[in-house]
């Protein structure tokens, strides 16, 4: 349904703040990423993270935010782009309801899907605002580069779940 095979070939920007650092991390994505190219074109962009002190004040995180969320402008600005802002106040869906989202969108004839992942510091509110859905993946806490490997393994499992393979299960 959301495949190459079919009519539906839907493109998923994963836009980042951040590099992978370890090995074990990018090597999962790089799986995930070999996976997704069977059911969509997943482009995964690093945007460089804003230098801050060690312990740094509101107002210097506030204007990396502003900073970061200018260079994420002509990335989530794409015309016809729906925009998923992943940040700790968003919403929670499960698994099969990000497959129907995802299914919907392309049925809907929606060209992009833009997954943002701010810093450790967040998104600014800007990106926020302008987000047509916030998700949160748990209220819990993880590792900023662990939620972007979550995030594409829910991605992968939402096209399963649409082909209605035995991953899911």
């Amino acid at each position: 349904m959301l495949h190459k095979g079919g009519d539906l070939l839907i493109r998923i920007n994963l836009i980042t703040v951040g590099k992978l650092k370890e090995a074990y991390w990018r090597d999962a994505a790089a799986e995930y990423s070999k996976r997704l190219s069977a059911d969509c074109k997943l482009v995964i962009t690093e945007l460089a993270e804003s230098r801050l002190p060690d312990a740094p004040s509101d107002k210097e995180i506030q204007r990396a935010l502003a900073d970061e969320a200018k260079a994420m402008e002509p990335l989530f600005s794409a015309k016809g782009a729906y925009n998923i802002a992943m940040c700790i106040e968003g919403g929670q869906i499960t698994s099969p309801e990000l497959s129907e989202k995802l299914s919907s969108l392309a049925v809907g004839g929606c060209p992009v899907v833009n997954f943002i992942i701010g810093s450790s510091f967040g998104i600014s509110d800007e990106v926020k605002r302008r987000a047509d859905l916030r998700l949160s993946m748990s209220r819990m806490t993880f590792p900023h580069q662990l939620a972007r490997i979550m995030l594409l393994e829910q991605i992968y499992r939402a096209f399963q779940i649409g082909r209605r393979t035995k991953y899911h299960k």
